[in-house]
């Protein structure tokens, strides 16, 4: 494995280096003081991971740097090793292409392990800050389920939404459910407003999207 390891202090990068390339596996092949070092860095040589601390004062953080190094090179793995156990700095990285982070204080064997998960195509997130990932997407999970307009669909119009998008006419839903076509009509316009859809392609997109289609 390819490392280059970016940090404002020369003795951390020294340091980390000397016990990475102790390692038969990995090879530390450059260093960098801030965003815009690493950055040029990853454009000469393409490592397979950068580990990146993300407060490089007073040049670019890390923070910033991830996302554009990911936009641009997105084969080189980009590990964070930080003393922030923020989690705000978690989620901000992970969004932006992180596949992994690390704080300065964990033993050397979990930063190795860290290393190798993320170089065979995992994640790797420090258990401390785990427990905070898990948290913040159980709360966005249950608000995403609430906001569902799908949700705001009675019985009736969940009923006839499917066949919609399985390609029923209005004269066959009656048929099957024993209404009337102005009743189908009625619960279609409904449908196609509450769940702000124009056309019958999106509403068998939609259809799919939630598993209404027993195809």
């Amino acid at each position: 494995m390819r490392i280059v390891i970016a940090d404002d202090h020369a003795i951390v990068r020294s340091g980390f280096a000397m016990i990475l390339n102790f390692q038969e596996d990995i090879e530390v092949i450059g260093g960098a003081a801030d965003g815009l070092e690493a950055y040029a860095m990853v454009a000469k040589h393409r490592p397979d991971i950068l580990i990146m601390d993300l407060s490089m004062p007073p040049g670019e953080s890390g923070l910033i740097a991830t996302g554009k190094i990911k936009e641009d090179y997105p084969d080189t793995k980009i590990l964070i090793l930080t003393m922030h156990d923020d989690e705000e700095y978690l989620f901000h990285v992970l969004k932006n292409g992180a596949s992994g982070y690390v704080l300065k204080s964990a033993p050397d064997e979990e930063l190795l392990l860290a290393i190798r998960t993320i170089h065979q195509g995992g994640m790797y997130i420090h258990p401390k800050m785990a427990t905070s990932l898990v948290r913040e997407f159980i709360r966005k999970e249950k608000d995403s389920y609430t906001e569902d307009p799908f949700e705001l669909l009675s019985k009736r119009e969940m009923e006839i939404l499917p066949l919609i998008a399985k390609g029923y006419g209005n004269k066959e839903i009656a048929e099957k459910l024993y209404v009337s076509v102005k009743t189908v009509e009625a619960n279609k316009a409904k449908i196609m407003e509450k769940l702000n859809l124009s056309s019958r392609p999106e509403l068998v997109e939609y259809a799919l999207r939630k598993k209404l289609l027993d195809f």
